[in-house]
């Protein structure tokens, strides 16, 4: 209740207390102290001196560039070396998935999501054939991570559990 009647006054003749505020004159600033400030003379007399001692640090500076053209022709060989280092695909899903365009090779030690896939679920149902040390030959694959891969990653399985009694209606395909 206390809350109402403190807004009640507080919004009481509020218009005409605003339009009273905006229609008053702003007020002056106050005057700026005055400081000592320097003769601009002296300040351009003392650009204008040499200073020895800096003169002899510049002169020892050398300065060597080397031309865009020498980098773009580094960045080639990096280039062709990373070309090397890739492989073509195992394994890819038909069609253009998800939108984006065909890959036809990857990196060494890199897995597409399909290659993962028909890996794990491949050392899933054969763990004798398709061991580790297979895997990880077959797709250009660290050990240890190939190792973490097949521990930690589990692709889906859907199994069909079906009714205990007949009774129940089931949907069926149309």
């Amino acid at each position: 209740m206390g809350a109402r009647v403190a807004r009640m006054f507080r919004n009481v003749n509020i218009e005409n207390r605003v339009h009273r505020e905006i229609s008053k004159e702003k007020p002056r600033a106050a005057p700026r102290h005055m400081a000592d400030i320097p003769e601009v003379e002296a300040t351009t007399e003392s650009v204008h001196q040499k200073n020895d001692p800096l003169l002899a640090l510049l002169k020892s500076v050398y300065v060597e560039s080397k031309d865009p053209v020498a980098a773009a022709e580094g960045q080639k060989e990096v280039t062709a070396v990373a070309e090397l280092q890739r492989r073509p695909l195992k394994y890819s899903l038909p069609g253009d998935l998800y939108g984006q365009r065909e890959l036809t090779d990857v990196p060494k030690g890199k897995l597409t999501i399909a290659e993962a896939l028909k890996a794990l679920s491949s050392h899933q149902r054969q763990p004798q054939d398709w061991t580790v040390e297979k895997i990880s030959q077959e797709y250009w694959l660290d050990l240890k991570e190939t190792q973490a891969l097949v521990q930690f990653f589990m692709p889906f399985q859907v199994h069909i559990i079906p009714p205990k009694t007949d009774s129940v209606k089931q949907i069926k395909s149309s």
